[in-house]
């Protein structure tokens, strides 16, 4: 078995304008993502997760450093870099009028995967997802937890080696949630490396078994879940300790 990360960025910069409209979004981080890892990427909003998020899938380009995913650089080899990632966004950045069964077509033919080949991926899915009653229904009338369902059904059409999932159970009912939480557990002890972000900290106490904190485009924390959690601490007590210390430090030193 490979020892290559399946992630590896290396001192990212990601900076928005110039001049005195200058932001720098994400401030050089390292991260190291172990291949067949659960992955928690925590932090407050306005934190850097998203832009990192954006970086890795070749959405944004990094300002400076580098991103590997399974060892492919995703600006110097960005299509096969993509082929290797799959991401289910917070945001439904769908076509509403689509059902399920299309969205995955669409996204299948996206990689090129031969029609034969994704019929038989589409119904793999499907069947995965529980969802045969909803396949052809459009997408705005599916519940919110079918609407997620759908959305990583799109993000694993064409087997990526790891799969980013950003806020995957928000707007979804406690229920729904729950069983979401087995099928990415199932993914993940199937092989399948995840980074997952969320607010839901006991999603994330749950499911990872690795965790960041980003906090003003750095890395404040990192270490594994039994690390997080020393000393009989939730994840939750844990992080809001490391986040109001890092807004303590920023604002004397401001």
């Amino acid at each position: 078995m490979s020892q290559t990360p399946m992630l590896e960025i290396t001192n990212l910069v990601k900076i928005y304008g110039a001049g005195k409209k200058q932001v720098t979004a994400v401030d050089n981080i390292s991260l190291s993502v172990p291949r067949g890892s659960f992955f928690g990427l925590l932090g407050p909003n306005g934190a850097g997760k998203s832009t990192t998020i954006h970086c890795i899938t070749g959405i944004s380009q990094p300002t400076s450093g580098q991103i590997l995913i399974d060892g492919v650089d995703v600006v110097a080899e960005y299509k096969t870099a993509r082929t290797k990632v799959g991401l289910s966004p917070q945001e439904f950045n769908v076509d509403i009028f689509a059902t399920p069964e299309q969205l995955m077509d669409y996204m299948g033919g996206y990689y090129a995967i031969p029609k034969a080949e994704r019929v038989l991926r589409i119904e793999e899915l499907i069947n995965r997802f529980d969802l045969q009653a909803h396949r052809n229904v459009k997408f705005q009338k599916l519940s919110g937890g079918l609407k997620r369902r759908a959305m990583l059904g799109r993000a694993l059409i064409h087997t990526p080696d790891l799969l980013i999932l950003d806020e995957p159970t928000a707007g979804v009912d406690v229920e729904q949630r729950h069983d979401l939480w087995e099928y990415l557990k199932q993914l993940n002890e199937s092989g399948k490396t995840i980074i997952l972000t969320s607010h839901y900290l006991e999603e994330i106490q749950y499911l990872c078994n690795d965790i960041a904190v980003i906090n003003h485009g750095r890395i404040v924390a990192e270490g594994s879940k039994a690390e997080f959690m020393k000393d009989g601490k939730s994840i939750e007590q844990r992080y809001l300790e490391i986040i109001r210390q890092d807004d303590k430090s920023a604002t004397a030193t401001a």
